[in-house]
């Protein structure tokens, strides 16, 4: 995850540009790889560059041929090989970045570009002609973004990745929607992001086939295994993450590798990315997929996780923490995260522990399993929907939430440490055939537990030949909470904390101390 900043219409722009740098620095951790800037009317647009995709050029804010539009981007164009085709020589690349695409594509579609992305990202795009900016996020909201203005200076508009960048010069800031484009000329953000499914009383009746809902999630994880950068797979032991990283092994083991790639055919031969033909070419740095864990000493997460990566091959990494490693970091998770919510600081602490290790061993990306939940109704109160209206209904509002929670978790607690997360289960053409056959078929009762789609689509126990994906009590064992699976103890230490520190009686002041924002519970 790299880190952006940009301020439009500043009436004195030279003047802020100090400020502006110092703010940037704030999100350095997310970039720490080099940091770029340029200005260019009243505008200044700040990049704070991790760096996998294009690692020798691709240092941004990236510029046109003509040098008229800036563009800082947080993310990874999955279909940017394609894209470049599609141009065919009209245009003239100056790097190998995933994300010099964007230029081009605003170039030729304006602001229907985010559209035809497929990847993870939120962008800010300067059109010094037109002195305009346009800035977007994913469809999910994958990656973080904010949007800020100051009631001193009308006209200014601000953005950021996140909210530490913003506070200082801003007294009114949103989390910038995901799947929406924002347009400076016409001071609207509208929705670019319409799936046939968004609309929750659109129930889908279509057919399911277990074949399908396979072959795209390997793709998907195929897609996401561009990089030029040692990778991993975060790994807990639970079937949605013992799935991507079961998926992960064969891709990459099946990828054509760059290093020892020496026929080029065509001017995109030397990028990595899928091609046309859905075919990965990539850098491994290493033989063997790296697979990381973490829990407390015992965590059952822990024995799953060496299980599967025994099973797979994996070079595994099993990391544990204590319970005071696990608070004294609390106060450090808060300030990444930028949320006081405390279902997602419970979940993030281990992650963020765990980050710090796996970038301390050279990696820059890992996949992870977050959006599997909340698509195919995992957690235990699906149990509990009357029909498949109201299933489907209630699936369709989770992912909308996801840049609230699950997003925002992973983006946030592996960034701080200037680590990428890359998310399959929320890959658009994954989303669109996951969340568009009927839901019946996801209801749990009748035999089935909950994901039993999931599970029955990788469960190759009917053909005897077939390599299988997981162990079959792997496969079907059912859902530990994250924040539960590295080990129970750590629930039950922050509450214990909580009502040490907290006592009944300045509890029961906390109306007068937060009004309307005053916390339920002491650990809150």
């Amino acid at each position: 995850m790299c880190g952006i900043f940009a301020c439009h219409k500043h009436p004195n722009v030279q003047g802020f540009k100090p400020t502006a740098l110092q703010l940037s620095k704030a999100i350095r951790h997310r970039g720490p790889d080099w940091s770029g800037n340029v200005t260019s009317n009243k505008t200044i647009l700040t990049h704070e560059r991790l760096s996998i995709v294009g690692i020798d050029s691709g240092a941004q804010p990236l510029t046109s041929e003509d040098d008229t539009l800036i563009l800082a981007v947080n993310g990874e164009i999955y279909n940017h090989r394609l894209i470049r085709k599609s141009f065919g020589e009209k245009y003239k690349f100056k790097t190998h970045s995933d994300c010099e695409v964007i230029l081009y594509l605003y170039a030729e579609h304006d602001i229907e570009a985010p559209k035809m992305l497929d990847g993870m990202f939120s962008f800010i795009l300067y059109d010094s002609k037109r002195d305009r900016v346009v800035a977007a996020r994913d469809p999910i909201g994958i990656t973080s973004f904010y949007q800020g203005w100051n009631s001193s200076q009308p006209d200014t508009v601000y953005f950021a990745s996140e909210l530490k960048c913003l506070h200082p010069v801003c007294d009114k800031i949103i989390s910038f929607p995901p799947g929406h484009v924002y347009d400076s000329e016409t001071n609207k953000t509208t929705r670019y992001f319409q799936p046939s499914w968004w609309e929750p009383s659109r129930v889908p009746t279509a057919p399911l086939d277990l074949k399908v809902i396979r072959a795209t999630l390997e793709k998907s994880v195929r897609k996401r295994l561009m990089a030029e950068v040692p990778y991993g797979v975060l790994l807990s032991g639970g079937l949605d993450s013992s799935l991507i990283a079961s998926i992960a092994v064969r891709e990459t083991r099946a990828g054509s590798d760059l290093n020892s790639y020496n026929t080029p055919n065509g001017a995109n031969d030397h990028l990595v990315g899928i091609d046309d033909e859905g075919h990965l070419k990539t850098v491994r740095k290493y033989e063997r997929l790296r697979s990381f864990s973490i829990g407390l000493p015992g965590s059952p997460d822990g024995v799953a996780a060496q299980k599967v990566a025994d099973f797979l091959g994996t070079e595994h990494y099993n990391y544990t923490f204590t319970i005071q490693e696990g608070l004294d970091a609390l106060r450090d998770v808060i300030y990444h995260l930028e949320t006081y919510d405390v279902t997602t600081i419970r979940a993030s602490t281990p992650m963020y522990l765990l980050s710090r290790k796996i970038k301390a061993l050279g990696v820059k990306m890992v996949l992870s399993g977050e959006g599997s939940d909340e698509i195919f109704g995992g957690y235990l109160y699906f149990h509990a929907a009357p029909d498949k209206a109201a299933f489907h209904d209630e699936t369709v509002r989770r992912v909308k939430n996801l840049h609230l929670a699950d997003c925002l978790r992973a983006n946030k607690s592996t960034s701080a440490w200037g680590l990428e997360a890359r998310v399959p289960f929320l890959d658009k053409e994954f989303l669109d055939v996951a969340m568009g056959f009927d839901p019946q078929e996801k209801m749990i009762g009748n035999g089935r537990i909950e994901k039993w789609v999931l599970r029955a689509a990788f469960d190759t126990s009917s053909d005897p030949e077939a390599e299988p994906f997981l162990p079959r009590d792997i496969l079907w064992r059912q859902k530990e909470q994250f924040s539960d699976g590295v080990g129970y103890g750590w629930i039950d230490a922050l509450k214990d904390t909580a009502a040490s520190v907290v006592s009944d009686e300045d509890f029961a002041k906390r109306g007068e101390l937060w009004e309307s924002d005053a916390p339920d519970t002491k650990e809150a």
